[in-house]
């Protein structure tokens, strides 16, 4: 299978529709051990959640913000498995005043939160992880395309461009230890994160107007198989990227007048 006997964890299940979850999902069906984080009073809710995959998974207190927190569950992983095989970083936040398109208004307290939650975590987990990474592994992280300026997403999609031009110097660094670090950025997917986006409905339903496949806003799976695809030895010599996983929206220009078409 094509994560037999691999060691993974991975943050951010909240519900089944969330894309960790499914991550999670798949990354048990092709025989990885799996250990899932949460935090706070989302704790219970990941639990309940945990138990709808196909095998028993334990879920650790992690907030990605806490270095204590994460040396601790590195501890945990060294005592559990001696070693850890790669992680998905599934974490994102952004104060309600960062998103809207009040841009312009946002002060710097709500931008640093947005920005330390949703990009540094990833700096800081994987330093706190690289310890048990000694023979190499991967690193995921989930992203939406930040190449372009989206309406109403603001600071959360200046974030999302920190995310991934962090995961390109960790790409750079870790990379003599074998360790690989790439984005899967998404579609627009019904999640519970969705709901804190102002004018996520708009976004959704103009998605597959435009994008050359079919997209599914309640289909997380093909996010989910990337992700277990970029955890595995398959993607070996694949890092620094980013994968599109969006029924090709990314790579399409603006749609022509229709006195223009044809």
């Amino acid at each position: 299978m094509l994560l037999e006997n691999k060691k993974l964890l991975i943050t951010g299940v909240l519900t089944r529709q969330s894309i960790a979850f499914s991550a999670a999902k798949v990354a048990q069906e092709q025989g990885a051990e799996v250990l899932l984080t949460s935090f706070g009073r989302a704790m219970s809710l990941t639990e309940r959640t945990a138990r709808e995959l196909p095998a028993k998974v334990d879920v650790l207190e992690l907030d990605a913000n806490n270095d204590e927190q994460i040396a601790a569950v590195a501890t945990e992983i060294q005592s559990r498995w001696g070693s850890l095989d790669g992680f998905l970083h599934a974490i994102a936040f952004a104060p309600p005043d960062a998103l809207g398109g009040s841009f312009m208004e946002t002060p710097w307290d709500s931008v640093q939160t947005a920005y330390q939650t949703s990009a540094y975590s990833l700096k800081s987990l994987t330093k706190g992880f690289r310890p048990l990474m000694s023979s190499g592994g991967s690193i995921v992280s989930l992203d939406f395309d930040a190449t372009v300026a989206w309406p109403i997403y603001d600071w959360m999609g200046v974030s999302k461009a920190a995310l991934e031009a962090i995961t390109r110097y960790l790409a750079r660094y870790l990379g003599a230890d074998g360790i690989r670090v790439n984005c899967v950025s998404a579609g627009p997917l019904r999640t519970m994160a969705a709901k804190a986006i102002p004018g996520f409905n708009e976004l959704a339903a103009a998605w597959s107007k435009k994008s050359p496949l079919e997209w599914d806003v309640t289909n997380p799976e093909p996010v989910g198989r990337t992700v277990a695809f970029l955890l595995s030895d398959w993607s070996s010599r694949i890092t620094g990227e980013i994968i599109h996983v969006d029924g090709g929206y990314h790579a399409m220009g603006a749609d022509l007048p229709e006195r223009l078409e044809g």
